[in-house]
């Protein structure tokens, strides 16, 4: 369905597409393909890391296409795509394997029509015409109607047979990855004869490579999955690892397929996906007609809500009109904090799993008493007084900081909004649940494997280990609930600010400065007072807009000082990777020294990547060149 999907540029036509390969799916297969396909291993909620990098990944293809070291990295050059250059290799070793007659007599791929010379459109530079991708027959066999998911199995061009049952949605893709209790016929992966891995068995591979130690036990396993797939199968699997699927699909468009394919509002969808952060979660709740069930959960983090930037104030008051709030925007890490009971957990803005980092914050709020889930700001702050953020960084990278680390850089939390609360906290402030979310889920987060010689993160008291998979959950685990925990998304931010001021917070956990002015001149003071304090400037928001997580809209403002401008030098170029592989798209930059001794020499001060459009780079390249 991937290529399905890449193969046209036409929205509509990719919804339509979508929606009918996702109702041919059973719900566990629907789940990983829908989360596949977003060009991720895991849901948006779930911060685990596969912890294959490059070096893994060029071992595995390496070894799995019986190549000499090296050559992975000569295939990406030619199209910087780690997936495609394994579909190159890959092709090729089956290639080889055809042209001795060994693999299960792997068959080469048809073009239209039924010709079997190499399609235009065929991903990587192979070549080959005799490049094999399907088993012994050619064909997937009885039942394997739809292909499935992140094109895992054996591949037919349009006009080609599949066998009886093959009826492909769109006729591109036959694959020998069958969900569950779909047949598929032999040789479904070159060089290992019989049925390819269904989708929840590939996700399954996956979840084996985390939950490897060593990464030479990583290396193994992604070996293992590559043998037992087609060429085009491992390119997408590999692409999903790199997190880069590169198929022209955006979120949005899969929500759209989702609400398409089972008939449910495309608010509703998108509604649910806030609140869970899991596409596949999503899906099947769809399916099903219960997205009404969605809600956050605890210990399974969601995606922060982001502010857009503007120029001034006027710009602000003209956008969102008055009455605003304006809350000091901190120089520090965005985090979450989950609290049910003992147990705290803090996530990153990027959904990773920090307590271990921050064991004074955590500590400070387990004696809290309520539970919920809070938004605010780590930050480096010493009796209540926030220091720079330089000061911050000594503690960041570091799993597990030293009595020393955390008395010379102690750390608190401002809070800015609370994205749920416990009941008892709710009634105090005669603010009603909503009734479909009558409690949240209990879900604590898996930990990626450590590193390899990297020190364990310390204990938090109280706290339960970290798990490696969903399945490895502490007795309050997936399945549990918090009944005294309501979500709060849906209240307008002047609601949740009030519960923020109605908890009984500690010394290292305080409330972020809040001021409402009235016009532009006094957001222009309230914005002059926050960088007097030592901060970046001001979030500016509407006080009646609910919180819409990983969304950046016009309810959030951010209002910044402005940045000097320099007059730099070009003095390096380089080909940019992805979309931009044959164009200049990274410069390095420097600016001529004035200090005494080493007038007009040039001094590198950074590069860049971004910041032009294709046109500007476009004409650059020609201008370098």
């Amino acid at each position: 369905m991937a290529s399905d999907v890449a193969a046209t540029t036409r929205t509509s036509e990719k919804v339509a597409r979508l929606s009918a390969y996702l109702r041919s799916l059973d719900d566990d297969a629907l789940r990983v393909a829908c989360v596949f396909l977003t060009g991720r291993p895991f849901p948006a909620s779930d911060p685990r890391t596969v912890g294959t990098g490059w070096a893994a990944v060029q071992a595995a293809v390496e070894r799995a296409a019986g190549v000499e070291p090296g050559a992975f990295g000569a295939a990406y050059d030619r199209s910087s795509d780690p997936g495609r250059a394994a579909y190159e290799l890959l092709a090729e070793r089956d290639a080889r394997r055809a042209a001795r007659g060994v693999g299960g007599g792997a068959a080469p791929v048809a073009g239209p029509g039924g010709g079997s010379g190499p399609a235009a459109s065929e991903p990587g530079r192979a070549g080959a015409g005799a490049r094999a991708e399907a088993g012994a027959g050619a064909g997937v066999g009885n039942g394997a109607e739809g292909g499935l998911g992140a094109e895992v199995g054996a591949r037919a061009w349009p006009g080609a047979g599949t066998g009886p049952g093959s009826g492909a949605g769109h006729g591109v893709e036959s694959r020998a990855v069958a969900a569950p209790g779909r047949g598929a016929g032999p040789g479904a992966g070159p060089g290992a004869p019989g049925p390819g891995p269904t989708l929840p068995e590939v996700q399954e591979a996956i979840d084996g490579i985390v939950r490897a130690r060593r990464p030479s036990a990583r290396v193994d396993q992604l070996v293992a999955l590559l043998d037992r797939l087609d060429p085009l199968s491992a390119m997408y699997v590999i692409k999903v690892l790199s997190g880069d699927l590169r198929i022209g699909l955006r979120g949005g468009l899969l929500e759209a397929a989702i609400a398409a394919a089972f008939g449910r509002p495309l608010e509703t969808v998108q509604r649910a996906m806030m609140a869970t952060g899991d596409i596949g979660e999503v899906a099947v709740l769809a399916r099903a007609d219960r997205l009404a069930e969605a809600r956050p959960a605890m210990f399974r983090p969601l995606l922060p809500m982001l502010a857009s930037p503007a120029r001034d104030a006027a710009e602000i008051t003209e956008r969102m009109g008055l009455p605003l709030w304006a809350e000091d925007k901190y120089d520090g890490i965005r985090a979450q904090l989950h609290k049910l009971g003992g147990e705290v957990r803090i996530f990153s803005r990027d959904l990773h799993d920090i307590t271990g980092q921050f064991p004074d914050v955590a500590d400070a709020a387990r004696p809290m008493p309520w539970d919920g889930i809070l938004d605010g700001e780590l930050l480096a702050m010493e009796e209540g007084r926030i220091l720079p953020f330089a000061r911050l960084q000594k503690r960041l990278g570091r799993t597990a900081p030293s009595p020393a680390v955390l008395a010379a850089v102690p750390a608190g939390y401002v809070v800015f909004d609370a994205l749920a609360l416990s009941e008892g906290t709710l009634v105090s402030r005669r603010v009603q649940p909503t009734p479909a979310a009558a409690a949240l889920v209990v879900e604590p987060v898996p930990a990626a494997a450590p590193a390899a010689g990297a020190r364990a993160a310390q204990p938090v008291p109280a706290a339960a280990p970290a798990p490696t998979s969903r399945d490895e959950l502490p007795a309050t685990g997936a399945g549990a609930v918090a009944r005294d925990v309501q979500p709060l998304l849906e209240l307008p931010l002047a609601e949740r600010r009030a519960l923020l001021e109605s908890l009984v917070l500690p010394a290292r956990i305080t409330l972020g400065h809040l001021e409402r002015p009235g016009s532009v001149a006094e957001l222009d003071s309230a914005f002059d007072a926050a960088r007097s304090r030592g901060n970046e400037g001001l979030v500016v928001k509407d006080p009646a807009s609910g919180y819409t997580p990983g969304h950046r809209g016009l309810a959030w403002l951010k209002l910044k000082k402005a940045l000097a401008t320099l007059d730099c030098i070009v003095v390096g170029v380089e080909v940019g990777h992805g979309k931009r592989h044959g164009v200049l798209s990274d410069y390095t930059f420097a600016v001529r020294d004035d200090r005494a001794g080493r007038e007009g020499q040039l001094v590198t001060v950074g590069k860049a990547y971004s910041g032009l459009t294709d046109r500007e780079i476009a004409e650059m390249t020609r201008w370098f060149e």
